[in-house]
């Protein structure tokens, strides 16, 4: 069975209805009960700020949340705990037992970096319907999207050397484990030591021994022979259980050296990295393997990557757990769904959240991002339209700050523009065929690699600019000053 159909039939649960804050649940028997079952509405995801030190995030969690649209119904077993709550009348329970997500989604492609307050999916549909789904689409987009940036932060410290996701020990039970191997994938890392996420994803599998298996032999010379013997293909002998430079490397040079059918390759777990790393890649040329494969591990992320990397470290390989899984600096994004517009009279009317947190207010109406892409295919700036506006031509683009309405920018030498919200699902169904993991990867890669570098330094990243163009700015003048 081909990786993809496998995947699908994962996602495709049929128990996922429930997967949602009980308030969601609520709500829609409320909107029964006061008439709104049929009032059309959109909302749009978006998340309000970056994490620290971040100059993007990678959107991620897209195909999960699709598959979810596209299988979503009330068992039996659902509403008859539904009804043991005592909560819900009849009337809410028989509209759940038939509920089908009757929905139109468009949503930037899985893998896009995105900004502050960008649209990444629009929803529109029944009031009923476009609520009840929020919370398992955050839960999907959130945190892949949270791991998918880390990743991609990671990969560009180590400067084009692979990346390995080693974190389902430390990550957030298996569900967590999972799609965080699948989110890490798209960020960039080359392989998993999540063996289910191979099977379901297609993603390549890679692991060493642990220092258990060097402390169940005699010695440690045995230990580095018996696993070698036993697994030639990819063998990797970890190299810090007694000692690195007195034991461990010159053990693993004898074994090595005498199995030229080997590419040779250790694992350092501890100690300075740096210091051992460099020493160990010394010996291993002086023994006549300067191409030895250097793993680093223990605790890294990408400054520590980066620091190392200053310091001129032999570590070629880079297997990152705890740091990479759980984005353990900053372990959740912000991601929000608000109402930005309720159909009156059939004419979309926008509506707007005010808050006493300025960063919590939204941009009213049906909007889409633009971005702007100069003559080398550079990305210059994002610029969000009206739902009815005609996308702006020309070298020159004028657009208005989201914040502060008074404030410009032009943006210059545009060549091309690219509407970044696409249709991807209608009544039931979706609108294209399932991109594979392997290609929102590489589109996920194509896209960094198109931004200036000012945008992915790791500290202090240039600002990435978001606009709203001169129509859309009017329409948020003129909906605050109704209110």
């Amino acid at each position: 069975m081909r990786h993809k159909d496998v995947t699908q039939q994962w996602s495709r649960r049929e128990d996922m209805a429930l997967v949602t804050d009980f308030y969601e649940l609520t709500m829609l028997s409320g909107y029964l009960q006061h008439g709104l079952a049929e009032q059309r509405v959109a909302f749009e995801y978006f998340f309000r700020t970056l994490p620290p030190h971040n100059g993007f995030v990678l959107t991620a969690g897209l195909e999960q949340f699709l598959n979810y649209l596209e299988t979503l119904h009330f068992t039996a077993q659902d509403i008859a705990y539904l009804d043991s709550l005592k909560v819900f009348n009849k009337n809410t329970l028989q509209y759940l037992a038939h509920f089908k997500p009757d929905v139109e989604v468009l949503a930037v492609p899985e893998g896009t970096p995105v900004f502050p307050h960008e649209p990444i999916l629009r929803l529109s549909g029944p009031l009923p319907h476009v609520q009840l789904i929020e919370t398992f689409l955050l839960n999907a987009l959130n945190y892949q999207s949270l791991i998918a940036t880390k990743t991609a932060r990671i990969c560009l410290a180590t400067q084009g050397e692979p990346v390995l996701e080693f974190g389902l020990r430390r990550a957030q039970g298996p569900d967590g484990g999972l799609s965080g191997s699948r989110a890490a994938f798209i960020g960039g890392a080359q392989a998993t030591s999540n063996v289910l996420a191979g099977r379901l994803y297609g993603i390549p599998v890679r692991g060493t021994h642990a220092h258990s298996w060097v402390m169940s032999f005699p010695s440690e010379k045995e230990a580095f022979t018996a696993f070698a013997d036993t697994f030639p293909q990819g063998c990797v002998l970890l190299v810090d259980t007694y000692n690195t430079l007195k034991s461990g490397v010159p053990n693993a040079i004898q074994v090595l050296k005498s199995r030229p059918h080997i590419d040779p390759a250790i694992r350092i777990d501890s100690g300075d990295l740096a210091k051992l790393s460099k020493a160990a890649h010394r010996m291993f040329a002086q023994a006549g393997m300067p191409q030895v494969r250097i793993v680093g591990t223990n605790d890294l992320d990408e400054d520590l990557i980066a620091d190392l990397k200053r310091q001129g470290a032999k570590i070629n390989t880079w297997a990152v757990g705890t740091h990479l899984i759980t984005s353990k600096d900053h372990p959740a994004l912000d991601g929000v769904y608000k109402l930005v517009a309720m159909q009156k009279n059939g004419q979309w009317v926008p509506r707007i959240k005010l808050s006493a947190n300025p960063e919590k207010g939204t941009d009213p109406g049906l909007k889409r991002p633009l971005r702007c892409y100069n003559g080398d295919g550079q990305p210059l700036g994002d610029i969000m339209i009206s739902e009815n506006e005609s996308p702006p031509t020309g070298p020159d683009l004028l657009s208005v700050d989201r914040r502060y309405l008074y404030q410009k920018r032009k943006l210059s030498n545009v060549s091309r523009v690219e509407d970044l919200l696409q249709p991807v699902f209608r009544r039931q169904k979706r609108l294209a065929r399932a991109p594979t993991l392997p290609e929102i990867r590489n589109h996920a890669q194509s896209c960094l690699a198109s931004f200036p570098e000012e945008y992915l330094r790791l500290r202090n990243p240039e600002i990435y600019w978001l606009g709203l163009s001169e129509t859309l700015a009017k329409i948020k003048t003129n909906v605050l000053d109704e209110l």
